[in-house]
C-alpha cells in the first residue's frame, strides 16, 4: 500500500489544543469492526457499550515533563534540551535547540541555577548526550519543578496545568508523549465500569517522540518503525488469559497497549509476563493475535497510527469513518476525540 492511501483532508480548526473539562465528555464515535457501523456518543457513555466480563488494558505509562528551557552559562543565549531516555547514569540523550550551537562541553543552566547539564557527545542524528548536575535525590524532582510537558507539534497553547497531558492512572514515568486514548478516563468513570462488571489490567510501553516521526517512504512496507520499551506483568497476563478462556473481550485502550498486546502474541505465541524492546509495524494485511476491541484518538493523515486502525477495522471502513469524523467535526489528535472499535 502507498502512504497516500492513507492521506485525508483535515480542516485546521478541527486539531484540538486542549482537553475536554471533564475528560469524559469528549465524543466518542462508535465503529462495527466488521460491519461498519457508526453510532455518535459521548466518552461517559461508555458503561452502555461494553459487556461485563471485557477487559480493558491500559499503558500505565507517565509522561515526564522532559522538556527544559534554560540558557548557555557563557553567553546568556536561551536554549532547550528534550530528554529521550536515560543513556547512563545522569546521561540523558537529549534533541536540542539550537542544536549546532551546543557543541561539547558546553553547559547549560536552568531555573534558579539548581540544574545544569553538560553537553558530552554529538551524535549522527544529531541528537546530544547530555549530563545532569543537580542538587536534589533525583533528577526528576529537578524536572517537576523546571520542566514542561513535551506536546506535539501540533499543540500551539500551552497547558495551565500539566496533568492534562496524563491519564489518571499514570504510574511508571518514562514516556515522551501520553498514550492519550486514555485521557478520557476519569476515576469516576473507572469505578461505574468496574462496578459494572468490566475488569482494567495494565501493562507499560513507554512512549517515544518516534511516534510523531512521519512515514516518508511512499511504500509504506519501506517504513521503519522507532524502538520503545514496554512490560507485561504476570497479573495482567493472567487476567487477558482468563479473559480469552470465558469468551470475553480484551479491549486495548490507545494504540500503544494495542502494539505492547500483539508485540508479546507476535513474540511468544501467547501473552506471558514479559518485557522487551517493540518496533511492531501493523498496517493493513496484519492478523490480530491479542486483542478483540480499541479505544483510539483520530490521528494524523498517513500516520502509522491510522495504519494500524485500518489493519483492524478494515481500510474502507476506517476511511469512511475519518470522513464522518471530519463532517460531524469531531476534534482530532492528542487532546482531540475518541473512537471505539468492537
Amino acid at each position: 500500500m502507498q502512504k497516500s492511501d492513507f492521506y485525508f483532508e483535515l480542516p485546521k480548526e478541527l486539531i484540538a489544543q486542549e482537553p475536554c473539562d471533564p475528560r469524559d465528555a469528549a465524543r466518542l464515535l462508535c465503529l462495527g469492526r466488521q460491519s461498519g457501523e457508526i453510532q455518535h456518543r459521548v466518552f461517559r457513555e461508555l458503561p452502555a457499550l461494553l459487556e461485563p466480563g471485557d477487559l480493558l488494558v491500559v499503558n500505565n505509562s507517565k509522561v515526564l515533563p522532559a522538556r527544559l528551557i534554560g540558557h548557555k552559562d557563557q553567553t546568556g543565549a536561551v536554549c532547550e534540551l528534550l530528554l529521550l531516555h536515560q543513556v547512563k547514569g545522569d546521561i540523558w540523550e537529549c534533541l536540542a535547540k539550537p542544536g549546532k550551537r551546543l557543541h561539547v562541553g558546553t553547559k547549560v543552566v536552568f531555573g534558579d541555577g539548581s540544574l545544569t547539564a553538560v553537553i558530552r557527545e554529538t551524535k549522527e542524528d544529531g541528537n546530544k548526550y547530555a549530563e545532569f548536575f543537580y542538587d536534589t535525590q533525583t533528577l526528576y524532582e529537578k524536572l517537576d519543578a523546571f520542566g514542561k510537558m513535551p506536546l506535539p507539534p501540533y499543540i500551539q497553547k500551552q497547558l495551565e496545568d500539566q496533568s492534562q497531558y496524563q491519564t489518571v492512572y499514570a504510574k511508571e514515568l518514562g514516556s515522551a508523549a501520553a498514550p492519550t486514548a486514555g485521557l478520557h478516563f476519569t476515576p469516576q468513570l473507572i469505578d461505574t465500569l468496574k462496578a459494572q462488571g468490566i475488569r482494567f489490567a495494565e501493562v507499560t510501553l513507554h512512549v517515544g517522540l518516534g511516534t510523531f516521526r512521519p512515514v516518508k517512504e511512499d511504500n509504506i512496507l519501506e517504513h521503519k518503525m522507532h524502538t520503545e520499551w514496554y512490560s507485561i506483568s504476570e497479573e495482567t497476563a493472567q487476567m487477558i488469559q482468563q479473559t480469552k478462556q470465558a469468551g470475553h473481550r480484551v479491549i486495548a485502550v490507545g494504540t500503544t497497549s494495542c502494539r505492547t498486546l500483539e508485540s508479546a502474541a507476535a513474540k511468544y505465541g501467547k501473552i506471558g509476563c514479559c518485557s522487551g524492546d517493540t518496533d511492531i509495524f501493523i498496517y493493513p494485511g496484519y492478523e490480530f493475535k491479542a486483542i478483540d476491541g480499541l479505544i483510539t484518538n483520530f490521528h494524523l493523515p498517513e500516520s502509522t497510527l491510522i495504519m494500524l486502525v485500518s489493519a483492524f477495522c478494515g481500510y474502507e471502513n476506517t476511511m469512511h469513518a475519518y470522513q464522518t469524523a471530519v463532517k460531524e467535526r469531531y476534534r482530532f489528535f492528542s487532546f482531540g476525540d475518541a473512537m471505539l472499535i468492537i
